[in-house]
């Protein structure tokens, strides 16, 4: 009686039975799940589809189940919601359980989606334990950079994975789980890239998705952009209400804007970019927009971070690259002073960027999607395979 009453805290699928289950955690997790949905609803539109993620996937024809999209977090935040998480993950494997969906789909927040998957296996509900679901993840956590062990206990777990970089498949040798490099979502032919490089465009002030680190983050773009003197407006996206009330906090002048992301019909121009690490400053490298990385946590998560992780940058962009396209400057380096001198030189120096559109341009060669299709094809296949 107890897993029932955890698994009726989620509703049950729209029509009595669901073929899809998608777990996407955070809000670019949510977007490039999406885009993976749009395809393979296109091509099988009688599919039932449930989802825990955000807007994005609800609009793209799931039946959102939760939007997990608004709780979000990192670093040692994370503690003040382990019994929130715990709940989760046990209404999340118990109502696998209950309604039997063919596949459970998980999307990067490795945090949560590993601990799901390893709940489903240890439960008996997940194919690799025997059980009806097979349990897939799309979009690997990040193996190479830190405890690159975990591929042992996901190949135990897990029966297939879609890789977004070109060199992940390598990281799980030694392992059975089937791994595909899909091509990164961003150079797909449905990609509708949020910016746009513009010479005579705004700067752009990207603090991030997460409360924690743009309430660290903000106050430094905003100082930064004052001594740069540019003589121009900066426009700061921003994924959810949450974080414009963190934006709000911190009292940004007439000439900086806040603008929500996606809410302009095209791409945002921009001359420049100052941006926190993560999914926004991949977008700004693939445009061509020359800038540079910065980012602060709390002093605990960073020394952890610098104990576990093994990558010479923490930039996507710069590792595929093997060298800093951005500039980065991380806890005491990252400035108001030496994040001004970087966006001065942005907007005035033609050769960074010329330098920033070649490398672009090596990017998106980089991750051009494979011949063997895109993630929208790898996850048709995962539902097609037997149990």
């Amino acid at each position: 009686m107890a897993d029932l009453a955890l698994a009726a805290a989620l509703p049950p699928p729209a029509g009595g039975a669901v073929d899809l289950l998608i777990v996407a955690g955070e809000h670019s997790g949510d977007e490039h799940a999406a885009r993976m949905l749009r395809g393979l609803l296109a091509a099988h539109p009688g599919w039932k589809v449930c989802a825990l993620g955000g807007p994005r996937l609800a609009a793209a024809g799931a039946q959102l189940l939760r939007d997990l999209t608004v709780s979000s977090t990192m670093g040692f935040a994370v503690l003040g919601k382990i019994s929130h998480y715990h709940a989760l993950i046990a209404e999340v494997v118990q109502w696998v359980g209950v309604h039997r969906p063919r596949v459970v789909c998980f999307v990067d927040s490795s945090a949560l989606n590993l601990r799901i998957a390893r709940g489903l296996f240890d439960r008996g509900f997940s194919a690799k334990a025997g059980g009806p679901t097979r349990a897939v993840y799309y979009i690997s956590p990040q193996i190479w950079a830190s405890r690159a062990g975990r591929r042992f206990a996901m190949a135990r777990h897990l029966d297939g994975l879609a890789a977004i970089f070109p060199f992940e498949p390598a990281c799980y040798a030694g392992t059975r789980l089937p791994v595909e490099f899909v091509g990164h979502p961003f150079v797909g032919a449905d990609y509708a890239a949020p910016v746009a490089f513009d010479p005579a465009g705004p700067v752009l002030l990207l603090p991030g998705s997460r409360r924690q680190v743009v309430a660290r983050i903000f106050p430094v773009l905003l100082e930064a952009f004052r001594q740069a003197g540019a003589g121009r407006k900066a426009v700061v996206l921003y994924p959810s209400p949450e974080i414009l009330a963190v934006l709000q906090a911190a009292h940004p002048p007439a000439d900086v804007w806040l603008q929500p992301t996606g809410a302009a019909p095209g791409p945002v121009a921009a001359a420049a970019v100052l941006t926190a690490s993560g999914t926004m400053s991949m977008h700004c490298a693939l445009a061509g927009i020359p800038g540079a990385i910065t980012y602060r946590t709390d002093w605990l998560t960073y020394l952890l971070g610098r104990l576990l992780v093994q990558v010479k940058f923490i930039g996507i962009a710069n590792l595929l690259l093997r060298e800093p396209m951005y500039p980065e400057f991380i806890q005491r380096a990252a400035t108001p002073a030496a994040l001004a001198a970087q966006l001065r030189a942005c907007l005035t120096d033609p050769a960074r960027r010329e330098r920033t559109r070649a490398e672009a341009e090596k990017l998106h060669a980089l991750l051009a999607q494979p011949t063997n299709g895109s993630a929208a094809e790898w996850l048709q296949r995962q539902l097609a395979a037997p149990g």
